[in-house]
């Protein structure tokens, strides 16, 4: 009889195995951290400096290998490859700046010759190790991609400290962290030492860029810093539950793609966490109540119609008739450019709002509290185009467009501020003619 494997319950409650439990506790691990960091990164637009840090590692990993075995230590120690790694990484970043200070070229730019660069330097020095020292290079590669099957638990350890330190040093510079992503020229002149807390905040991001080498790999480490914080934008504008919001899904991302990753056979474990945390970003993007995709859609959809309805109650009231004909109502879907549907959806918020009282063959019949609005709108228009016209000196031929989209959003104090500046100028803008009730 076949062995069928853990089940899925089994993965998810920590009891598929030694291994398989090692990786998805230091995918977690990981993702936590990347996702906290990660903030930043992103508000501070680092990101693409990110990108160019982790493929600025491989440099170093192929040196460490090659230093290791020269003076015969073991070159696949974690530890030697990882502090490689970090030397390297941090002489990508000094590059990039060093090309910015010095030379006229902008931050894309450099970042893309240090990235390509750097990147070939690895490339070379991995194929020199197999060609020269194949032997003891078995699995070495494995950093561009990552290997998290590879994970021990030292491994492991070292992750769950770099999740809590990162979480630590995050939550201790919040305010720092904060002040210098949103404004650093402020920072600046009110004495905070702009250099050393961008100096933190990048050794921050080194350090997870570092760690997630052997779960992730390299390439795509970066998308694990940095997809979380993008996601967790869509559900808040508060900073602090930003932070924990990317920290959540960072560790969401990482816990459940190792989960799946351990359920279908030869799926590398890296590349199907970053398409985990790529779909949290794409629910995020589509389903977030603030700033998702729906939520925006129905917004501009709520605004259209009360624009709309704006135009159709004006209309009663300048043609100063309750009903509204049928014909009267298809022109101005013509020139409103309304299709069928929205004018079901139209009249049936005209009259859940109280403004319509029906709609028959002969036409729409406009409640008084629809001509009491559309009374408001049609003064709204006249007010702002006569304060265009008499303080803005714009010709009385190029105000009914903007016009048409101020009027529906000028508030009671705007009005009496309007009414007041034309008084003084001595033009008395009176109710517009139009059915009284």
């Amino acid at each position: 009889m076949i062995d069928a494997g853990p089940s899925l319950v089994e993965t998810l409650t920590f009891r598929a195995g030694f291994n398989t439990s090692l990786v998805v506790a230091g995918t977690t691990l990981l993702g936590l951290a990347a996702g906290v960091v990660g903030v930043f990164a992103m508000l501070r637009k680092r990101a693409l400096m990110a990108d160019a840090l982790s493929h600025a590692t491989l440099p170093g990993i192929a040196a460490a290998f090659l230093a290791a075995s020269w003076l015969g230590a073991e070159g696949r120690s974690m530890p030697v490859l990882l502090a490689g790694a970090v030397f390297t990484g941090v002489l990508g970043v000094l590059a990039i700046q060093a090309i910015l200070r010095y030379t006229r070229l902008h931050e894309d730019a450099a970042i893309g010759i240090v990235l390509s660069v750097f990147f070939g330097v690895g490339v070379v020095g991995l194929s020199y190790i197999q060609a020269n020292r194949a032997d003891g290079s078995a699995g070495i590669d494995a950093f561009i991609y990552g290997q998290a099957a590879s994970m021990q638990p030292s491994d492991v350890r070292l992750m769950a400290g770099i999740a809590i330190f990162g979480v630590l040093a995050t939550a201790l510079l919040l305010k720092e962290f904060t002040l210098v992503a949103f404004n650093d020229a402020f920072a600046r002149v009110t004495g905070w030492p702009v250099s050393l807390i961008d100096l933190l905040m990048m050794a921050l991001v080194v350090l997870v860029t570092v760690a997630g080498i052997q779960a992730v790999g390299l390439i795509l480490v970066v998308a694990l810093l940095i997809i979380p914080s993008v996601a967790a934008r869509f559900w808040t504008e508060r900073i602090w539950l930003l932070v924990l919001l990317a920290g959540v899904f960072g560790a969401a991302s990482g816990y459940l793609g190792a989960v799946i990753s351990s359920m279908l056979p030869r799926k590398p474990a890296g590349a199907v966490i970053v398409l985990t945390a790529g779909g949290v970003f794409a629910l995020s993007l589509i389903a977030a109540p603030a700033r998702g995709v729906i939520a925006a859609s129905f917004r501009r959809l709520g605004l259209r119609l009360r624009i709309a309805s704006d135009h159709l109650l004006e209309a009663a009231f300048e043609r100063g008739d309750h009903l509204l004909s049928r014909a009267a109502v298809d022109d101005l879907a013509t020139v409103r450019g309304w299709s069928t549907p929205f004018r079901v959806l139209l009249l049936f918020r005209l009259r859940l709002a109280g403004f319509v009282a029906g709609s028959t063959k002969a036409g729409v019949s406009v409640s008084p509290a629809g001509l009491a609005r559309g009374q408001r709108v049609s003064r709204n228009h006249a007010l702002w185009e006569q304060y265009l016209i008499s303080d803005a000196d714009i010709a009385p031929s190029h105000v009914d467009w903007s016009v048409d989209q101020v009027e529906h959003v000028l508030s009671d104090e705007l009005i009496a501020r309007l009414e007041a500046r034309l008084a003084e100028r001595g033009i008395s803008v009176p109710a517009p003619a139009g059915h009284s009730s």
